[in-house]
């Protein structure tokens, strides 16, 4: 509750609904987002295939591609949750790379310039990429070095959506005098799935554990390996609502002050966030029109255009 203002009092009734991590187990797959561990070679889109051909499941999505000799997190959705991985679109993203310097420079001097290319750098998209080639601003939160060896360069950076760690290389070559280009590239974070997380699987992992589920009725394994589809919100500044505001919600109403029951405190206009029910599940996303206080003192009025809905119509009781 600390973590939460609380705009107004309201009991949610057991009858309708439910706790994300107690759903039952088909509508928990159904539901469910993997945080995938993607191997070197396939396209994130044969990646998404193939977990489709394991679950046996109508659709998948995918939250961020990866070129195909990218390792690392790759979250995929599943049916209901395959749009839940839009979420993750915008969310910063961490990645360990190695670098390699096309001829060898002094350390002191490669620290430097990696010092200077942290905060707002400038950047474009390398020839195949899937956005327009025009100069754009991404912000660099962090850059670590972990290891210099000759002209190999290993590093950390955490860094906004939509940059480009393969140009952040070969920037800093040109920065350098020497040239340099991206080696190896492992994504080791995305929004809140990271790999020092102990949900992370691979392929094998997700295959036995449906294995498990199918032929001894097993749940605990295929539960670890799919997570509610609530996770890929939770990056998002909250909004909880009253069960009587959910339904609304769910055919495309308006967010109103009057629905609102708890709130984060760090919400700002323009804000993408997540409303939920008193349950904690997903209900939808939108555009916050205030700002959490100015949320607080609302009496009436709307507060966030809703622009995705992901729960479906008819669990809780029209409030209207």
């Amino acid at each position: 509750m600390d973590d939460y203002l609380i705009k107004s009092k309201s009991e949610t009734n057991p009858e309708y609904g439910c706790n994300p991590y107690e759903r039952p187990i088909e509508e928990h797959i159904a539901k469910g987002i993997i945080n995938l561990d993607k191997p070197s070679g396939p396209t994130s889109h044969e990646v998404d295939s193939w977990v489709k051909r394991i679950l046996g499941c109508n659709k998948t999505g995918h939250g961020g591609t990866l070129d195909p000799k990218v390792t690392g997190v790759l979250p995929i959705g599943i049916d209901n949750a395959t749009r839940v991985s839009q979420l993750l679109l915008p969310a910063g993203k961490e990645y360990v790379c190695l670098m390699h310097l096309h001829r060898e420079i002094p350390e002191d001097q490669v620290k430097g310039i990696f010092n200077e290319f942290t905060g707002k750098i400038y950047q474009t998209p390398p020839v195949k990429s899937a956005v327009k080639r025009e100069l754009r601003v991404r912000n660099i939160y962090y850059s670590t070095i972990y290891e210099i060896e000759g002209q190999d360069v290993l590093f950390r950076i955490g860094c906004e959506a939509g940059t480009y760690v393969r140009t952040y290389c070969h920037d800093i070559g040109e920065a350098l005098g020497c040239g340099a280009h991206m080696a190896e590239l492992r994504r080791t974070r995305v929004g809140p799935f990271d790999e020092r997380n102990n949900d992370l699987v691979n392929l094998h992992d997700l295959t036995d554990a449906y294995h498990f589920y199918l032929e001894d009725g097993d749940e605990e394994h295929i539960r670890k390996a799919i997570q509610p589809m609530e996770v890929a919100s939770s990056h998002l500044p909250q909004i909880f609502i009253k069960d009587s505001a959910v339904e609304a919600i769910c055919h495309g109403a308006k967010l109103g002050a009057g629905g609102i029951c708890k709130l984060s405190k760090d919400i700002q206009k323009g804000n993408l966030v997540a409303i939920k029910s008193l349950k904690g599940e997903l209900v939808a996303a939108g555009t916050s029109l205030l700002s959490s206080q100015e949320i607080m003192n609302a009496d009436s009025g709307l507060v966030v255009d809703t622009n995705k809905v992901f729960m479906d119509t008819g669990i809780y009781p029209k409030g209207w």
